[in-house]
């Protein structure tokens, strides 16, 4: 939320037996909660095994061509612990076309869909969550106009409600990182409640099948193999829907991955990263109106989880599905000296879109919405050693940038190595010997258009807003079908933002450092003097060093969200801003139409919510920017 402040960090309680234990949390030195803060009661780690959510099973009946779900979001029940009572949770269950009786999922988050390249899909989500939020207070407050939540925009602009004075609840489903037709993206304004309230963009493809609380949307699937996700995207509560549980893996596979030599099955597990905090009974407990993220690692659901591993190689696919968290990540083993580090170096195979060249690496920095492709390799670890995934030491919530004042997470679950190897042995690829896929650079021209996106933020704790634009405002931006551009992100905060486009994939092409105090001041010169065109500041004139090439884990591949780091301006290439206009199994109306228009936002769900997020329209070459439409509020 906008003025999110306050403060807790996780400080050392020592050795309890030989048991590892929570740390009770404290604000540290020059930061202090607010009374009232809840602080999740000291748990044992280690003591839940990893779940794995369940794969959706499709029908393929109903829409020749395609694989065909029907998802519905509910309220239930979720143990996040062994020592937590039960929680209320929002979550995704998956019908089950053999049996209607056995519903797919657990409750908190989603079941995984699993598809292959080029095949479509097509989902009916179905809303039948309860009409009053989990989190009403927050609501309350929004509906309120509390100035700490509520997005209030730059001047000219006055605020606009971000939900009807009726609706607590509405939700729509974003499948992120796919490419997706505009009325299949799930963007806010296309949102509907339970109750069948239907937000102004709201669109379904085969309208004569579904009920006011439903939605029908299809999926190209012309994607590389990689991992996406979806979660709720639901106009002014994304953050307080995904931190009740709106969230799933979405696999994207290529029967070419057969021939790589890489882990499968059990030896492939998907890493769902959040944090959480918890009242003592056990139920959820949102406080990141009161600080800046929440005290508990929790993984796949479960806070501490641990997995029996064999010694051999295994296959990590690692979503960031924090709200806020940036996690900075390594695997520290103990005994210590089993290795000569005490840190077990791992290699970096595939990012947002997909594989890249092989890289060893011994820690990664992942940012909201990120996904990371790792293999790890426990065969040089003796049985009965245990490797701990944690967060480095000092990386505050929004990382990097100055110290903040959320709760400090230091380990996150635990790899037991304890099983014995089965099957003959380990007969993957080694992998400095895999021979991936790799990502071409994308040419820039000195024709090749830019864009400039300006994180504002017009007073202190306040609402940040693209350009000093509220989202709410018509799309002003419009770029032709086809057209390569570069995207840059003008960050004077003192914060980092991780940036996701939808519809496309990018590349990573700079960083910059800029005079912030200097640029910022001169912008809001600008936003108060009248916003003449020719007094807008030129960005040139405010670098304080040359560009700095990406980091080894963003050179070379594939993304569709970017750290944009603090005083600094992160510059992205994207190749073609082409929409999908092909028919989805022969359903009318399923392809994109020019013009189209999609969003960007701030994947810090609470700066999404409050307003960094906009419009952006992809015309056609006779077009001059006259309008667009399709959910992304292009009227």
């Amino acid at each position: 939320m906008a003025g999110a402040m306050g403060a807790a960090a996780m400080l050392p309680r020592g050795v309890l037996g030989a048991r590892a234990y929570a740390a009770m949390v404290h604000p540290p030195a020059g930061c202090k909660d607010p009374a009232g803060t809840p602080n999740t009661p000291a748990l044992e780690k280690f003591v839940d095994p990893l779940p794995r959510p369940m794969t959706a099973v499709p029908d393929p009946s109903v829409y020749p061509g395609a694989d065909y779900y029907e998802i519905t979001m509910r309220q239930g029940s979720w143990r996040f612990h062994r020592d937590l009572g039960p929680s209320p949770v929002w979550g995704y269950w998956a019908t089950n076309p053999h049996d209607p009786h056995k519903p797919i999922g657990m409750g908190y988050l989603g079941p995984t869909i699993s598809v292959i390249t080029d095949h479509p899909t097509v989902v009916k989500w179905r809303n039948e969550l309860p009409t009053t939020h989990l989190f009403q207070f927050v609501i309350d407050a929004i509906r309120n106009g509390n100035p700490q939540l509520t997005p209030i925009p730059p001047p000219p602009y006055k605020p606009v409600p971000p939900f009807p004075p009726n609706i607590n609840v509405w939700n729509v489903v974003h499948q992120h990182g796919g490419y997706t037709a505009p009325q299949s993206d799930g963007m806010p304004l296309q949102s509907f409640s339970p109750d069948g309230f239907h937000a102004e963009s709201y669109t379904t493809l085969d309208p004569s099948r579904v009920k006011p609380n439903e939605a029908i949307y299809g999926y190209t699937n012309h994607d590389r193999s990689c991992m996406l996700w979806y979660h709720d995207h639901g106009m002014g509560m994304t953050s307080l829907n995904v931190y009740a549980g709106l969230a799933g893996l979405y696999f994207i596979r290529d029967s070419a991955d057969e021939r790589l030599g890489l882990p499968r099955g059990e030896f492939e597990v998907p890493l769902i990263l959040q944090d959480r905090t918890f009242h003592r009974d056990g139920s959820l407990a949102y406080t990141m109106t009161q600080r800046e993220g929440e005290d508990t690692p929790v993984v796949n659901g479960k806070a501490y989880p641990f997995l029996v591993v064999e010694p051999r190689r295994y296959r990590l696919r690692i979503l960031n599905a924090s709200n806020e968290r940036f996690w900075r990540l390594r695997f520290d083993v103990v005994p210590r000296d089993v290795l000569l580090e005490p840190r077990l170096p791992f290699w970096l195979i595939g990012t947002d879109g997909g594989f890249r060249t092989p890289l060893q690496m011994h820690d990664f920095l992942i940012s909201p919405a990120e996904r990371y492709d790792l293999i790890v390799d426990f065969s040089r670890m003796p049985m009965g050693t245990k490797v701990t995934l944690t967060n480095y030491p000092g990386t505050q919530v929004h990382f990097p940038g100055i110290p903040g004042c959320g709760p400090e997470i230091a380990e996150i679950m635990q790899f037991q190595v304890t099983k014995p190897l089965s099957g003959g042995g380990d007969r993957t690829t080694p992998p400095k010997k895999l021979k991936l896929p790799t990502i071409a650079p994308i040419k820039a021209t000195p024709r090749t258009h830019r864009r400039e996106w300006v994180v504002y933020q017009h007073q202190l704790f306040g609402t940040m807003t693209f350009n000093a634009v509220p989202f709410m405002e018509p799309s002003q931006d419009f770029i032709k079908e086809g057209s390569t551009e570069i995207w840059e992100y003008i960050n004077p905060n003192h914060d980092a933002h991780p940036m996701h486009v939808h519809l496309v994939n990018f590349q990573v092409l700079d960083r910059q450092p800029i005079d912030a105090v200097r640029y910022q001041t001169d912008y809001d010169k600008w936003i108060y003097g009248g916003r003449k065109p020719e007094d807008r500041p030129v960005l040139a004139k405010y670098f304080t060093g040359p560009p700095i090439p990406p980091d080894p884990d963003e050179a070379g591949s594939s993304k569709d969200t970017v750290k944009a780091h603090a005083e600094m301006v992160t510059r992205i290439i994207i190749q073609e801003f082409i929409p999908p206009t092909d028919t989805i199994a022969s359903i009318p109306g399923s392809g994109a139409e020019l013009p189209a228009t999609y969003i960007h936002h701030c994947h810090i769900l609470e700066h999404e919510d409050d307003d960094l997020m906009r419009p952006w329209t992809i015309v056609g070459h006779g077009d001059h920017g006259d309008g667009g439409h399709d959910g992304g509020h292009g009227h």
